[in-house]
């Protein structure tokens, strides 16, 4: 049975039989499908009704499975298809899955994985959602589909409706105070003000009058009164991001005014009652900094009566097809470039990525493909160029060991002409040791030995064979 949000897929094949067995199977795995015996016929169906995803072979009459493919492409060019190849045509089916084809599978196909690649290409290829209906407004900016996000959304859903302070968790670029907004929408403070402020840069001597205000005089620049961003925010929301960075002295300051619902700005001798929801945020492990006297235990209780943790991006791969085309679409916009989105390949490199810098990252990389795309669909050279980007790469303790040893003995072996006992006595070791190293990481001293004129042989006698 197939429901009306099924996804809808266009078959195309001569062979009526083969159409039939092919319907057949994807409607028992719940798709809706529809037919085609020619690639005109095909072609006809597209100016209907646009599917999801097109499955053709590539022996059709008249017009074959490739040149579909390139009319698809120029008509839909984020329209995934599937091409269905004898064993003689294969050659041409690698090479329509250079030119931007999804996946290719041969005759005669196995069920199970004409399914998995089917199912693949919809979720990489999956639609932005739709505008959100209004009780969803609250969370629009936030775009998503994983079962993980979801369960997130839905706990901070039910946390804004309180006036509970949050801690929000997670590591760098994953979308804090994206939350944070989201949490103070769909709260009752949402018509009031919400502010964030970086504890972490902003300098500890301006970070109290930032937040708690000044009066004229308190200090060598104060030309005037100032409101600290606790008054600015009254009645609504302030995010302290970034809060296991702020400096003990402004901890206790903090937790007097968290304490007392009022703030003396700095140089005052006066009180200002203040009506704020405290968020705050941090990627760092609050518990070690308490452990370490780095962070106040009465605080800690204070500010985290309520935990959300979001997902790293790598958590959530099955978000980063939305979030792409989603961000493609805008800085499109943005820029006034026409681009309609990624090629398969240049999809599965976003998808496979690391992203240390979670969606931060994403967005930049994105940004980046989208200054520099010439072509309407992003390619997949576009993609890996955005992604070579300079970072330290993290070892664990025995690859760093094994890497310093094997560069340890080249290093020897080019200084001592690959002449074995010279190396070993530099490295202060017996030549019996030095080979078992030398095994362990496949290396030949004959490989260092001088190339021009006669191998010079050392006075101990040995030629490093």
């Amino acid at each position: 049975m197939t429901g009306p949000n099924a996804a809808r897929l266009l078959v195309v094949d001569d062979d009526g039989d083969m159409l039939r067995l092919l319907s057949m199977r994807l409607e028992a795995a719940g798709y809706r499908v529809a037919t085609a015996g020619s690639a005109e016929a095909a072609l006809a169906q597209l100016d209907v009704e646009r599917p999801q995803l097109v499955i053709s072979d590539v022996r059709l009459p008249g017009r074959d499975g490739l040149a579909l493919f390139d009319e698809v492409r120029q008509r839909h060019p984020s329209l995934p298809v599937i091409l269905l190849t004898a064993h003689g045509t294969i050659p041409d089916a690698i090479e329509a899955t250079r030119r931007g084809v999804f996946t290719y599978l041969t005759k005669p196909y196995d069920s199970k994985e004409l399914l998995e690649r089917v199912a693949q290409a919809l979720a990489l290829h999956a639609p932005a959602p739709a505008s959100p209906q209004a009780e969803e407004k609250w969370r629009a900016d936030i775009i998503s589909r994983s079962a993980r996000m979801a369960d997130l959304l839905a706990e901070a859903r039910m946390v804004a409706r309180s006036d509970a302070s949050v801690l929000l968790r997670g590591d760098s670029g994953s979308g804090k105070e994206m939350l944070a907004r989201a949490i103070h929408r769909a709260s009752a403070r949402a018509a009031k003000p919400f502010i964030a402020v970086n504890c972490g840069a902003i300098p500890e001597a301006l970070l109290e009058s930032e937040l708690f205000g000044h009066v004229k005089g308190a200090f060598t620049d104060a030309v005037a009164n100032h409101k600290g961003l606790f008054q600015a925010a009254d009645g609504g929301t302030l995010l302290l991001d970034e809060i296991g960075d702020m400096p003990p002295a402004l901890q206790v300051k903090l937790l007097r005014v968290l304490q007392e619902r009022a703030v003396r700005p700095v140089g005052s001798s006066q009180s200002h009652p203040v009506d704020v929801r405290i968020l705050s945020a941090t990627h760092r492990d609050l518990e070690a900094a308490m452990a370490a006297g780095q962070f106040r235990e009465d605080l800690y209780y204070r500010l985290n009566v309520v935990t959300l943790t979001l997902p790293t991006l790598a958590e959530r791969r099955e978000d980063i097809p939305l979030l792409a085309n989603h961000f493609l679409n805008k800085l499109a916009a943005k820029y006034g470039r026409r681009l309609s989105g990624f090629a398969p390949e240049a999809l599965k490199a976003l998808i496979a990525a690391p992203w240390p810098g979670n969606v931060r990252q994403l967005y930049n990389v994105v940004e980046q493909v989208c200054a520099l795309a010439t072509t309407p669909l992003v390619p997949l050279a576009l993609v890996q160029r955005a992604l070579r980007v300079p970072s330290v790469q993290v070892l664990t303790y025995a690859e760093a060991k094994q890497r310093f040893e094997r560069d340890y003995l080249v290093g020897l072996l080019k200084l001592t002409d690959g002449n074995v006992a010279d190396a070993a006595r530099l490295a202060d070791r017996n030549r019996t040791e030095f080979y078992r190293l030398l095994q362990k990481h496949e290396l030949t001293p004959g490989h260092f030995q001088s190339q021009a004129g006669d191998r010079a042989v050392s006075p101990s006698g040995d030629d490093g064979k």
